[in-house]
Order: C-alpha cells, then sequence, then structure tokens
C-alpha cells in the first residue's frame, strides 16, 4: 500500500470550541472560528484529512460511544456541507487510569490511523491544542502545531509547562495552521 501523507486534526479545541467541562452532545458542540473554511481550504487542496482525539468523557460515564459516534458524524456532515471533507476519526474513549496505548501522549491512534488509512506519519501534519497532542504526533515523526485556542490564558500557560516535545509550530488557531502548511505543501 502506498502511503500519503494526511492532515490529523485534534477535536476538542482546534475543530470545536473548547470549555472548562466536556462537549457531550451535538447541543453543545460549536465550531471554532474559521474552523469550517480551513478544512475546505485543505480538501480543496487535495489533503487528506483525519480526526485523532482523546474522548475520557465516554469511560467516565459522560456520555455514551453511540452518542460520540454520532457527534462525530453530524460534525462530519457539517464539514461536508462546507466544501471540505474529514475521512475518518478515532478516538481513544479511555482515561489516564487506564493506561492503554491508544490515549496521547501515546502515539497508539496515529500507528492505528497510518495502517488503518495508508498515512505517511513522517509526512504528515499533527494540528492539537494540548502538549499531549505535539508529544503523540512528534513521537510518530509529524510536524507539529499547537494551536492557542485554550478558553483560558491559565490554561494555555499550564499547556506550556506540560510540554515535553516543542512543537515545530505554534499559532492562533487552525487557520493559522492552514496558511502555514500550504506554503510547505510536498
Amino acid at each position: 500500500m502506498r502511503r500519503r501523507p494526511a492532515i490529523l486534526l485534534d477535536r476538542d479545541g482546534v475543530i470545536n470550541i473548547d470549555g472548562p467541562g466536556y462537549v457531550e452532545s451535538w447541543d453543545e458542540f460549536q465550531f471554532c472560528s474559521g474552523a469550517l473554511k480551513a478544512i475546505r481550504k485543505l480538501t480543496e487542496a487535495g489533503w487528506e484529512i483525519y480526526v485523532i482525539t482523546n474522548q475520557s468523557g465516554v469511560a467516565k460515564g459522560l456520555y455514551s460511544e453511540q452518542r460520540l459516534i454520532d457527534m462525530h458524524w453530524r460534525m462530519m456532515m457539517e464539514v461536508r456541507r462546507a466544501g471540505g471533507q474529514i475521512l475518518g476519526v478515532e478516538f481513544c474513549p479511555h482515561t489516564d487510569e487506564d493506561e492503554c496505548l491508544c490515549r496521547k501522549p501515546r502515539p497508539g491512534m496515529l500507528l492505528k490511523a497510518a495502517a488503518k488509512w495508508g498515512i505517511d506519519l513522517e509526512r504528515s501534519y499533527l494540528v492539537g491544542d494540548s502538549a499531549r497532542d505535539i508529544q503523540a504526533g512528534a513521537a510518530v515523526g509529524c510536524t507539529t502545531f499547537w494551536v492557542h485556542t485554550h478558553y483560558s490564558d491559565e490554561r494555555t500557560r499550564q499547556q506550556r509547562a506540560d510540554m515535553v516535545v516543542a512543537p515545530d509550530y505554534e499559532v492562533t488557531d487552525l487557520a493559522k495552521a492552514v496558511e502555514i502548511i500550504m506554503t510547505r505543501r510536498l
């Protein structure tokens, strides 16, 4: 199988607004400003786009796996209506205490996505809003973008303090990451 580069997006804080609590249903899901347009630009440029997201709310009993799958399906449909396309979603439903291999900062979800969809991780871009995202992306050779879309300055400071690996780029939102990616196209 020929491996292709891709764009790997974290969900909360990159595609949709993240807050102090969990996004538990579609009614609570709000796209970040400019996210739909940014995903459309990537799609129009021929990029394959996938979502790689930790969703411990499932293990905590805040929402069911089926509700999460429904939320992701609706997200993908809204992206499509806006002219973009997300080809797939990988999620980890576990908590840190479960010590699974898929939960970021471990690279398990990225490795699974690469095997499942034929992604060349070393030629791919990972866009995330947390130290966990950057660590997972760096572990598999992705070029990483740290998005500062946090709901508080304190959380941004905490994420910076938690960085084990420095991101390749720091940006204010997904749109800015897309601008840089478009200039670096292989």
